[in-house]
């Protein structure tokens, strides 16, 4: 699994990118996660589950038990290869195209993940975007309301509906980012969704806890997606991930087991956390 910096040749994608045409290829935990009942019976949302993240989060969750959605934006391929897998489980798969930057259209996916898979018990807020900028003066304003909506705004509308249905016991996990404790100067608006979401989790937390619901966090470090090679330039992609301590980026396949954990009942106890695989990177 793991890969040396230099194994990343000079590439480029339009964004939102794709898996395919990756090199190396990512490594969503296909042929290596083996799951052990953890969420069984379980009905799970994930947002951005078509690819990096969000597709081994969902291959994680169908293996450990769960009826499985995603939401995707327009990655119709990849959204149809994460179903593939999440179907090949036995378990139901349930995909929902849409812009989560539209309240009127996180309302709905809740709405039809609770008719479709007959309720909703997880849900995994992972949607996300970043537009790489050299000077503040360079984001402008339909920027800055693009990155709030997709990647905090939605945050708020999705889970605003799904508690609305959510048993009590239910689990509602964030996608955060390091760049929330040590913002990259070029993601200066994602950096700040980013900390807003941190933010929101720890508030939230103590809000739903009657209701036996824990709200929690996962803080990736860099984490090899299309995200990266559809945002970034050939030369930072060429050197993505060397400053972890494992000089490389992690694999998605690699993050999964952290939302798989604060989906269960091993994680019962916790509530407002912020869990950070950053491989080493700096969370001061």
């Amino acid at each position: 699994m793991a890969r040396a910096k230099g194994d990343k040749p000079p590439q480029k994608q339009d964004w939102p990118g794709s898996e395919k045409g990756m090199t190396p290829p990512a490594d969503h935990g296909e042929q290596s996660y083996q799951g052990s009942k953890k969420l069984l019976g379980k009905k799970a949302l994930v947002t951005g589950g078509d690819s990096g993240i969000g597709r081994a989060i969902a291959i994680a969750f169908a293996r450990e038990g769960a009826d499985v959605a995603i939401a995707y934006l327009n990655e119709r391929e990849d959204a149809h290869e994460t179903m593939r897998w999440v179907e090949e489980t036995g378990r139901k798969g349930l995909a929902i195209q849409g812009d989560l930057g539209k309240r009127d259209q996180c309302r709905e996916v809740i709405r039809q993940v609770v008719e479709d898979l007959g309720g909703i018990d997880i849900l995994v807020n992972n949607a996300g975007r970043h537009c790489p900028t050299s000077s503040l003066a360079e984001i402008m304003p339909e920027q800055l309301e693009e990155i709030f909506r997709t990647n905090f705004f939605s945050v708020v509308w999705l889970t605003q509906a799904a508690l609305e249905h959510m048993p009590d016991g239910g689990a509602i996990i964030n996608t955060g980012s390091v760049n929330a404790f040590s913002p990259n100067p070029t993601l200066i608006d994602y950096a700040a969704t980013k900390a807003a979401i941190h933010n929101f989790t720890k508030a939230l937390a103590p809000q739903v806890a009657p209701r036996g619901i824990r709200v929690n966090c996962v803080a990736p470090g860099p984490v090899w997606t299309p995200l990266i090679v559809s945002t970034m330039s050939e030369e930072t992609i060429k050197d993505f991930g060397s400053k972890s301590v494992w000089k490389r980026p992690a694999q998605p396949a690699e993050i999964a087991p952290s939302y798989v954990f604060l989906a269960s009942s091993d994680s019962r106890y916790y509530t407002g956390e912020i869990l950070a695989p950053t491989g080493g990177e700096t969370t001061r």
